[in-house]
């Protein structure tokens, strides 16, 4: 195939590629392989030979031609025109190792970024070490990228040995790149690795922004360390970098966790003496950690907060206050505010109405959760499970037997598959009833369906292995 090709080559003038064999330890039969400009015929020859990793060519005959043809300039445009990282490599061994071939600064480089740009952290790697025995520099992006691929590799402690070795090279880091790093010491629950990189490192390796510091205080606020997250808080602020919405939201939601809603608020407060925008996501969170400490009354203030600074509730800050008030029993304004979802562009979800039907169920008024119900299927909101589920059990206390049993037989022809404690419930609650046919028929039609689901999700598997 590679004759082929060459028959075709645009050089006509050039030699056969058996006579450049043959004549490569005799430089002045093919001068023109030391051009200033390469010579794209012979790229492209180079190139050829090392296809496929190498296999199928004589590599005496290879290594023979590479020796009588080779030059800095050529090498770094082979390197260049190279897409195989296989390729890649066997040509950096052969040059590197057979040959002892002194390839410039520019093509070890080239070398780092394609092997990194493509995954192969290790060949980079030895790269990277080949480049620094031999005397040369590596340049800022050749280093941003293969700490990029080390980090993706997983390789951690390797990633953070380059970004040492980064301030001996007098190399500067993006910060995106430390920042991914950042991100995935955090993940890895690493939080006082990535605290010491951003001190240690700041301002002589990379300069750190405000999406710096967001990530190391969101991994303390995720583990509860708010006094550490506190401080780099105050850290971020005095090195002149501006916290912004996420920061601060990130801080409410580590305080309300830990049920510090005093401290939450705070924040809060000094993000709005600071300037700093609120949004949907600071008024959820700070609405959620008051109804978690039973502040609902507080809960409801932000409520109209937020309305007054027009800002609108998400589908999640209806269910969290809606939650909220079903859990204090306090369901005649649970029900009020799911009305105000008419007024709202949001689309109902079934978990914006299942604690409201299953506070009226547990408080004996099913009659209401049956309105709700219907309200649902009106707005076009497909109950789920647990809604036919809260139905069921919520008619079942009542006495309501029959009405349960059709619901159950609505959920399935609706195709919402129940689960073992919908069928369990109801089979129970049949029995103490005194109706053990029809609790028979409910636990051979419940078996039958979770046992098709569970044959589909095989099979689902299967496909996807």
């Amino acid at each position: 195939m590679l004759l082929l090709r060459l028959r075709h080559r645009r050089f006509l003038g050039a030699p056969p590629f058996h006579r450049l064999l043959s004549n490569a330890a005799d430089p002045s039969s093919y001068p023109e392989v030391y051009p200033e400009n390469p010579n794209p015929w012979i790229v492209k020859v180079i190139v050829s030979l090392f296809a496929h990793g190498g296999r199928g060519s004589p590599s005496e005959a290879r290594a023979r031609f590479l020796r009588g043809s080779l030059n800095a300039e050529l090498a770094f445009h082979v390197i260049k025109c190279m897409d195989d990282p296989a390729s890649m490599l066997e040509f950096f061994d052969v040059t590197d190792a057979e040959l002892d071939f002194h390839h410039s600064v520019h093509a070890y480089n080239l070398f780092v970024r394609k092997f990194s740009s493509s995954g192969h952290c290790d060949a980079a790697r030895r790269v990277f070490h080949t480049m620094r025995s031999k005397g040369h520099l590596v340049c800022a992006s050749s280093l941003n990228s293969l700490v990029s691929c080390v980090v993706r590799s997983g390789d951690l402690d390797a990633a953070i040995g380059l970004v040492a070795e980064a301030r001996d090279l007098k190399c500067r880091l993006g910060v995106v790149v430390v920042n991914l790093l950042l991100n995935v010491l955090i993940r890895k629950n690493r939080e006082d690795e990535a605290v010491r990189l951003l001190r240690e490192w700041s301002g002589m390796v990379f300069s750190p922004d405000t999406c710096s510091f967001n990530i190391i205080i969101r991994g303390y606020c995720k583990v509860g360390r708010m006094e550490e997250a506190a401080k780099l808080y105050k850290e971020m602020v005095d090195s002149g970098k501006r916290p912004n919405t996420v920061t601060h939201n990130v801080l409410i939601d580590g305080y309300a966790k830990i049920g510090d809603m005093t401290s939450a608020k705070r924040v809060y407060e000094q993000m709005i003496f600071q300037g700093c925008p609120a949004d949907v996501v600071t008024f959820s969170t700070l609405i959620d950690g008051c109804c978690r400490n039973g502040q609902v009354d507080d809960a409801i203030g932000l409520w109209h907060e937020m309305g007054c600074r027009d800002i609108s509730p998400n589908e999640y800050t209806f269910a969290i206050l809606l939650n909220g008030l079903c859990k204090q029993n306090r369901l005649g304004q649970a029900r009020d505010l799911l009305r105000q979802l008419k007024y709202s562009n949001l689309v109902p979800q079934p978990f914006m109405y299942n604690p409201v039907i299953d506070g009226f169920c547990k408080a004996g008024n099913v009659d209401e959760a049956n309105i709700i119900f219907s309200e649902m299927e009106e707005k076009r909101c497909s109950p789920d499970k647990w809604t036919y589920t809260i139905l069921i059990i919520g008619h079942c206390m009542k006495g309501r037997m029959t009405e349960a049993v059709n619901l159950f037989h609505k959920m399935l022809e609706v195709d919402c598959i129940p689960d073992e404690i919908t069928v369990i419930s109801l089979v129970s609650r049949l029995l103490k009833a005194g109706m053990p046919a029809e609790a028979n028929q409910v636990r051979n039609e419940g078996s039958s369906e979770t046992t098709v689901l569970a044959h589909g999700a095989e099979a689902k598997t299967e496909e996807d292995s």
